[in-house]
């Protein structure tokens, strides 16, 4: 049983989760702190950091309902996706394309070793060269 555990704890995909994990919320303050940044610039423009307000009402004196936090949401949603994609996703494929490019560099500078037909072929025109 106890070496059942050690083997799923050991397991790669184990632990490149727990690291997922551990940099992502390393990664939160910076996240937040660049959507806080364009909330805020949006709301300069616009006039109000969030839409939470936006088609507000209220039903028999109740507490306001506020359709707008959706709005909201929405937006923090992609401004996250976007600093994810520009911060993580997009540096990493340029770095996988510059690495594969740099294995296809390499591939192509080796030239393969010639086969036993081959060679054997060419000794044989060689000899027959000489006759």
């Amino acid at each position: 049983m106890l070496k059942g555990f050690r083997d799923f704890i050991a397991q790669g995909n184990v632990i490149d989760l727990a690291v997922a994990v551990i940099i992502g919320g390393a990664f939160a303050p910076i996240v937040e702190a660049l959507t806080k940044v364009l909330l805020n610039i949006i709301g300069a423009l616009v006039g109000s950091p969030n839409f939470n307000s936006v088609g507000q009402f209220s039903i028999n004196g109740s507490d306001p309902i506020q359709p707008g936090t959706i709005i909201t949401a929405g937006i923090n949603f992609l401004l996250v996706a976007a600093a994810i994609y520009f911060c993580v996703v997009l540096p990493m494929n340029k770095l996988k394309e510059r690495t594969r490019k740099a294995q296809e560099i390499e591939a192509a500078d080796e030239v393969p070793a010639p086969s036993e037909t081959e060679l054997l072929v060419q000794i044989r025109d060689l000899l027959a060269d000489k006759k």
